[in-house]
């Protein structure tokens, strides 16, 4: 499947990590268009050698063209919240992890009954389970 990966890049770095290891994990049976998000090089600075429309026209190319999105929204994320009303509108199936023990998830995303995929997790692996389980029922 072709995966869209949202996360935090201008809204704070600080899960970079975390972003490598689950896109590794999901790049072992499918294909992430947005690898980049785990990248140590990127920084909240974001994509300094492309100009905000065409990052913006890049990534809803991605987003069209993908399967499935798998958003890591536990740092709030301008960038990830539209990426989420985009997958929404496209009827894109979504799952939706979060560290509830970091933040509380917004009530916009919460609260909207066409995101029931969900899912809180503490450790990489309780997310990589979650996202195995989920992408095999989406197949």
């Amino acid at each position: 499947m072709e995966i869209y990966f949202a996360a935090s890049i201008r809204g704070g770095r600080d899960d970079r990590q975390l972003y490598e290891q689950l896109i590794t994990f999901l790049n072992q049976q499918h294909h992430v268009l947005t690898e980049h998000i785990g990248n140590p090089n990127l920084t909240a600075d974001g994509e300094t050698e492309l100009s905000d429309q065409e990052i913006r026209d890049r990534d809803v190319a991605w987003l069209t063209a993908s399967d499935v999105v798998v958003a890591e929204a536990t740092h709030p994320s301008l960038g990830v919240g539209y990426e989420l009303a985009m997958a929404e509108q496209l009827k894109k199936p979504t799952i939706i992890l979060y560290r509830p023990q970091v933040a509380r998830l917004s009530a916009m995303i919460a609260g909207t009954s066409f995101f029931n995929r969900i899912y809180e997790y503490e450790t990489v692996e309780e997310a990589a389970k979650i996202l195995e389980r989920e992408l095999a029922r989406l197949k």
